[in-house]
């Protein structure tokens, strides 16, 4: 007699329907009620589901597993070449929060041509980073300054910000960068660090007067 179906949870059946509100009834129910067995099933689904909300619920049931499980599994999926496979994963990471991830995460993530792997690896690389590499991390996440539009620059404004006082000497080394769009963004983001409540449409056409104006101003 086979045993494929008490192996495998019936949840996880759930999961490939076509229906949306299945597959989110079933992340749920995995989250709900963990089972190690579906963990390989959870991280696959993220790899390839195209509804939001029911990758977040994929994340949030993954994150209801142990992460002596699931971290090991997310750090292999960062080498996949489906891009959401590896966003999905730095994402799942940085809700699970275990710092042991923390050297999984590479310049190649931090920098990827791929926005949406960028900016999960920007969130996860913050929330992971030890103290003493702070530095370093604001250093490289410096080197995406003027990337993007609206959401790709707040998001790593975000990042920025949340290193607190070690992002600063990289911030000071963007403000005088040849590209004036880098050093906008610099200053946008200054901006909020020292002004919390400012925001971000508003810190960043400042920045660009104040680029604008030249050099005398971009030292106020």
């Amino acid at each position: 007699m086979s045993t494929e179906n008490t192996n495998t949870p019936a949840a996880l059946q759930g999961l490939q329907n076509s229906n949306s509100s299945v597959r989110l009834k079933a992340a749920l129910a995995v989250g709900t009620a963990p089972d190690p067995r579906c963990v390989d099933g959870l991280i696959q689904r993220c790899a390839i589901e195209p509804e939001f909300y029911v990758r977040d619920m994929l994340t949030w049931a993954l994150t209801r597993h142990s992460a002596k499980i699931t971290v090991p599994k997310l750090v292999k999926e960062l080498r996949s070449e489906r891009a959401q496979a590896r966003s999905q994963a730095l994402h799942t990471l940085s809700k699970v929060g275990d710092r042991q991830a923390w050297p999984a995460i590479t310049r190649g993530h931090l920098t990827d041509a791929d926005d949406e792997v960028a900016q999960s690896a920007w969130r996860a690389a913050v929330v992971l980073v030890p103290e003493a590499e702070k530095p370093e991390l604001a250093d490289v996440l410096a080197t995406q300054l003027g990337r993007g539009g609206r959401e790709t620059q707040l998001s790593l404004s975000r990042a920025l910000i949340a290193l607190g006082e070690a992002v600063e000497p990289a911030l000071r080394t963007a403000k005088t960068h040849s590209v004036s769009r880098v050093r906008q963004h610099a200053i946008a983001t200054e901006r909020l660090l020292l002004h919390p409540d400012a925001v971000f449409e508003f810190a960043l056409e400042e920045a660009k007067r104040i680029v604008a104006l030249g050099p005398s101003r971009q030292e106020e």
